[in-house]
């Protein structure tokens, strides 16, 4: 091609010139389909404008340093976003652009024996091994009819649920208690020695002092080498406790996907739904009951149905800790809500805990929904027998104790006074005791034994 005197090297730098000016000029453009602004910014919620996008996408805003966000709903036109990180640095105008437009995790089957945090990054300082897989944060529908029935005890290692509360695999159960009764003591004994394959372990919203004493006391050594733990702390967004507690459960999912029997345990379901509130109340959802946002009550079914048996040999076993005030099953909405949607529960008892009983279950008021589907007739006639003279004795305590009994009355109560004492060291086992399912059974028999009891 003949040339009109231009010379080749100046003749590109003219070329490179009007490249970039014309990518400048077009850049103006780009916050309309790719990048957005800052308008507001109120709390912990970011309005933005010039951008389309969807619930569930991250973007970056772009402030010093930058800080990511995700799309939680729409107002008026505008953008709502909460942050993933300190909002420090952001203003009125910060440019922000699309990250990922699905909500999407990348996991790894080698992260066993790892601490991570909401977003997959890892706290105990070692590197992330190669080689992760990409899969939905918020996993994906199943067909019900498609899924296994849990036809199978799963074997805890703890006498008192054994025996009394026996859970099925792929089973979803609520442990039920207040603070300072046992419940991380009882969640280490559970993930050392349950007869499963993978635990996953999810501490939403814990003060930071408890998460090393959970790792190093309760959970220890040979509890971590088959656990995948994710951290969210008290002071984190509540975005990132909601993040952190969908994270640990897409694990758990993969790695039941792989065929294996999961124990899922998540401390606590009622910081996630208190996380779910301020996320409601921020993006203008009106309180209901008791400060709950309708939002908390549709998303909370979708979390625990994540859990249970798959449509191969894998299984998802979800135990769930719910704070509670006082010694009986609170009636404030949130704890209904979640009785319903779980399939038992597991009460703590305070009285317990300060008589010494540890782990301190409370027999009268633990129940599960699948005992009698997987456990033979004749446990379960003996599970119910030791209920009513363990309840026969508490409804009478008081006039045992003060004398005003008088024995020989009723030839069931006196019976329930000469077992109690042999009953109360049943629900007893040391943090470093396993009990196996045929021996907590057992040793529910031999309570109910009068051979060598003195009489009353």
């Amino acid at each position: 091609m003949p040339t009109i005197g231009l010379d080749p090297e100046v003749g590109q730098q003219w070329l490179d010139t009007v490249a970039t000016s014309m990518e400048n000029s077009l850049s103006d453009f780009i916050p309309e389909q790719e990048g957005g602004l800052v308008v507001q910014g109120v709390g912990l919620m970011i309005e933005a404008k010039g951008m389309s996008l969807g619930i569930g996408e991250i973007c970056t805003l772009l402030s010093d340093p930058p800080v990511d966000a995700e799309v939680v709903g729409f107002r008026e036109g505008r953008t709502l976003l909460m942050p993933l990180g300190d909002l420090e640095g952001v203003r009125p105008g910060t440019r922000l652009v699309r990250k990922s437009r699905i909500t999407s995790v990348r996991l790894s089957p080698l992260w066993l024996g790892r601490v991570l945090d909401p977003l997959g990054r890892p706290l105990d300082g070692r590197p992330l091994p190669p080689g992760t897989i990409e899969v939905p944060l918020r996993g994906r529908s199943q067909n019900p009819l498609l899924r296994r029935r849990i036809e199978k005890p799963l074997d805890l290692s703890v006498r008192s649920i054994n025996a009394l509360a026996t859970v099925g695999e792929g089973q979803k159960i609520g442990i039920f208690a207040g603070p300072g009764v046992g419940k991380s003591t009882l969640m280490g004994m559970m993930a050392r020695n349950a007869s499963v394959d993978v635990n996953v372990i999810a501490l939403i919203g814990e003060r930071g002092r408890e998460v090393r004493e959970f790792l190093e006391r309760d959970l220890g050594p040979e509890g971590l080498s088959r656990t995948v733990l994710v951290v969210a702390t008290g002071e984190l967004p509540p975005l990132l406790k909601t993040r952190a507690t969908h994270f640990a459960m897409a694990i758990a999912e993969m790695f039941r996907d792989r065929g294996q029997s999961v124990l899922f345990m998540m401390d606590s379901l009622t910081r996630y739904a208190g996380a779910l509130r301020e996320i409601g109340l921020a993006t203008g959802e009106p309180p209901s009951a008791r400060g709950f946002t309708p939002s908390v009550f549709a998303q909370l079914p979708r979390l625990v149905e994540r859990a249970g048996c798959g449509e191969g040999p894998g299984s998802i076993t979800g135990i769930y800790t719910v704070l509670v005030e006082g010694e009986e099953l609170p009636d404030d909405p949130l704890s209904e809500a979640l009785t319903a949607i779980l399939d038992g529960h597991i009460h703590l008892s305070r009285t317990l805990a300060h008589e010494g009983i540890f782990p301190a279950v409370e027999p009268m008021a633990s129940l599960s929904r699948v005992m009698t589907d997987i456990v033979d007739a004749d446990r379960v006639s003996l599970v119910r027998e030791w209920r009513r003279l363990y309840g026969l004795y508490r409804r009478s305590e008081d006039l045992i104790r003060i004398g005003a009994y008088v024995s020989g009355t009723d030839s069931e109560l006196d019976r329930s006074v000469r077992l109690h004492e042999a009953m109360d060291q049943f629900l007893r086992q040391g943090r470093e005791e396993r009990v196996d399912l045929e021996s907590a059974f057992a040793d529910l028999a031999a309570s109910l034994e009068e051979t060598s009891l003195p009489e009353v």
